[in-house]
C-alpha cells in the first residue's frame, strides 16, 4: 500500500470509526442511564411494599426520631454507607421509619449492570471497526484504480521518451562534427539532460523501491556526480572538500538522486562564474551543498510538490529529494538568502 492510499484508508477509517463509535457511545451512556433509573425505581418499589409489612429480609429497619426540619418521606436518598428511604408512622408521630439497603450491595448491583452493558458495547465497537475497515477498503479501490491506471500512463510515457530522446543526442553529436560547436547545441544538450534528470525522478517516484543499503565512497560519489553536470555548466566552478576515505552506508541509487537534483539545482539557478562548494564535516556527519546562486526566496516551501520560483522546470525535483531523504533517515535543512545563495545540508 503507497503512502497516499495509507493515508486515505487511514482518514477514511478514522472519519467512520470515530463518529460511530462516538455515536454508539451517547446512546450506550443514555442506555444506562436508563438502566440505573429502572434500578433504582424497581428498589424504591420494592422499600415501599417492605415498609408495610416489614418482612422483606433484604433490607434494614429502624425508626428515626424527629428532629428540627422534616425529612422528606417516600423519596430514595444516598448515604455513604447505605440507601434508604423515610417513612411517617401514624402511630408513632414522633418518629420515622427508616428502610435502608446495602450501599455495598447496591454498588455491586451497579457495577455488574455497568459491566453487562459494557460487553455489549465492546461487542458493537468491535463490530463497527470491522466495518470500518471494510468501509474503508472498499472506499480505496477507486482511487487504487486510478493511481493504478496513472501509474501506468506515465510509465508508457516514460518509456516512449527513449527514443526521441536517443535521436536528438543522435542527431546532435553528428551536427556538432559537422558544423562545431556552439551555445545553441549546448542548450539543446542542457535541456535534453534536463529531459532525462526529469524521466529518472519520475521513475524512481512511481517504482518506490525498497532501499538497499551498501557502503559507499562519498567523495567517488560526489565527484561522479558533479563530472557528469559540470560539462553542460562550464562557467561554474565546483569545489569537493570531502575525504577521499571518507564512507557511509545508505542506498547508492536512493542517494545519487538526491546528490544528482540537488547539483542540478545549484548549477541550473547559479550567477555566470559563480561556485557549487561541496564539503562534509566528519565530527558532526553533515554535507552541506552550497551555491552562490539567486537564492529562494520561501525555503519553506521549497519541498512543497510542484513549488517553483522559476519558470524552468516542474516542481518535483526537490520534492523527490525530501521524500528520498526520509526514506533513508537523513535530516535535511536548507537556508538561502536573495542573491547571496543557498545551503542544503544533509545530516547523515
Amino acid at each position: 500500500m503507497r503512502l497516499v492510499e495509507f493515508e486515505s484508508f487511514l482518514k477514511s477509517f478514522l472519519l467512520f470509526f470515530i463518529s460511530m463509535g462516538s455515536l454508539i457511545t451517547f446512546l450506550f451512556y443514555i442506555y444506562y442511564q436508563k438502566d440505573l433509573e429502572h434500578f433504582e425505581k424497581e428498589l424504591f418499589y420494592k422499600m415501599n411494599i417492605c415498609a408495610d409489612s416489614l418482612t422483606c429480609n433484604e433490607f434494614d429497619y429502624d425508626f428515626v426520631k424527629k428532629e428540627k426540619g422534616e425529612k422528606l418521606t417516600h423519596v430514595l436518598y444516598k448515604a455513604e454507607k447505605e440507601i434508604g428511604s423515610f417513612y411517617q408512622i401514624k402511630e408513632a408521630g414522633d418518629y420515622y421509619l427508616k428502610v435502608s439497603y446495602d450501599y455495598e450491595v447496591y454498588s455491586r448491583q451497579l457495577h455488574q449492570l455497568f459491566i453487562s452493558l459494557l460487553k455489549y458495547f465492546l461487542f458493537t465497537l468491535s463490530a463497527v471497526l470491522i466495518l470500518s475497515i471494510i468501509f474503508s477498503l472498499y472506499s480505496l479501490y477507486p482511487l487504487r484504480n486510478a493511481l493504478l491506471l496513472t501509474k501506468e500512463f506515465v510509465r508508457d510515457i516514460l518509456h516512449d521518451f527513449n527514443t526521441p530522446i536517443s535521436t536528438m543526442r543522435l542527431n546532435l553529436s553528428l551536427l556538432d562534427k559537422e558544423v562545431g560547436s556552439n551555445i545553441k547545441i549546448e542548450r539543446i544538450e542542457r535541456s535534453i539532460d534536463n529531459i532525462l534528470l526529469l524521466q529518472k525522478n519520475l521513475k524512481h517516484y512511481l517504482l518506490e523501491k525498497k532501499a538497499d543499503i551498501e557502503p559507499i565512497n562519498l567523495h567517488n560519489l560526489v565527484t561522479e556526480q558533479i563530472y557528469i553536470i559540470e560539462k553542460n555548466y562550464t562557467h561554474l566552478e565546483y569545489i569537493v572538500d570531502i575525504d577521499m576515505s571518507e564512507f557511509f552506508e545508505t542506498d547508492k541509487e536512493a542517494f545519487v538522486r538526491i546528490l544528482s537534483n540537488i547539483l542540478s539545482n545549484a548549477s541550473k539557478y547559479n550567477k555566470k562564474n559563480g561556485k557549487v562548494i561541496v564539503a562534509y564535516q566528519k565530527r558532526s556527519r553533515v554535507l552541506t551543498i552550497s551555491d552562490t546562486g539567486k537564492g529562494i526566496k520561501n525555503p519553506k516551501q521549497v519541498f512543497d510538490r510542484f513549488y517553483k520560483e522559476q519558470k524552468e522546470g516542474v516542481g518535483i525535483g526537490l520534492h523527490i529529494v525530501k521524500k528520498l531523504c526520509d526514506q533513508l533517515h537523513i535530516k535535511l535543512l536548507v537556508k538561502s538568502k536573495l542573491n547571496e545563495g543557498t545551503t542544503l545540508s544533509l545530516y547523515l
